[in-house]
């Protein structure tokens, strides 16, 4: 199935509209299973949101909010995702600390990964060799058409068995604070019910004609990794080569 593909005029218009969706979503989910899971990405990109839907109206009682990837710096770092989402979201919404699955950026990369791991099996109750279902999972692009912590040409995009995993991101336009990270694994990534990226800005544009007009090609352009029900929430900046 391909993605819809929503395109605004501005990035607070396309950040709305993605938050507004994620809520109505969650709200769904929460209603029908009694439980409802959200997975974040971090970056710039989607502190709009965050902010926008820390404005809503909306009961967070039954949401667990996991991370897509994290960079392994301490919480309170200035370039952690968890800091981001915290100061945009958490900090402004009813939510219990025992609902917020935080990657353990501040530990070396192999141990932070394996305690997310044990918390997503925790929370979601799965068994050996299963994986989580997440209700959505809240994905960006970069300008290279990276997506959560999977960066062109990185070998874990291949992996549909693991949750989530260490990487390093070795590339020469990668701040070395940022080099080692956390991220959910494609296979964790193909399964959520709903995917809605939000992906704003002129240096987008390039990639994103790529990874929605080009072939497929994910070891390229791991953006085009998708879940069944995958939206792309766009600026017209953005959007200027589609």
């Amino acid at each position: 199935m391909d993605p819809s593909i929503l395109t605004f005029e501005t990035p607070l218009e396309a950040a709305e509209a993605c938050g507004d969706r994620t809520l109505a979503i969650l709200e769904k989910a929460g209603r029908e299973r009694g439980i409802a899971t959200l997975a974040v990405s971090g970056g710039s990109t989607p502190r709009l949101m965050f902010q926008a839907m820390a404005k809503r109206s909306f009961d967070w009682s039954k949401v667990h909010i996991f991370q897509v990837d994290e960079r392994c710096v301490p919480p309170d770092h200035q370039v952690s995702n968890f800091r981001m989402t915290k100061e945009s979201l958490l900090d402004a919404v009813p939510i219990e600390q025992s609902r917020i699955h935080r990657i353990a950026g501040e530990l070396a990369p192999e141990e932070g990964a394996r305690l997310y791991i044990e918390d997503i099996r925790r929370t979601f109750k799965l068994g050996p060799g299963e994986l989580p279902v997440f209700d959505v999972i809240q994905r960006g692009m970069g300008p290279d058409g990276h997506t959560a912590s999977l960066f062109p040409g990185e070998p874990l995009i291949g992996d549909r068995t693991g949750i989530a995993s260490a990487v390093d991101v070795d590339k020469p336009y990668i701040d070395k604070v940022m080099r080692y990270r956390v991220t959910l694994l494609p296979g964790v990534l193909e399964r959520a019910r709903y995917t809605l990226c939000l992906a704003t800005g002129a240096d987008k544009a390039e990639s994103l004609h790529k990874v929605l007009k080009g072939p497929h090609a994910p070891m390229l352009f791991p953006s085009q990794i998708a879940s069944p029900d995958m939206a792309w929430y766009i600026d017209k900046k953005a959007a200027s080569l589609l």
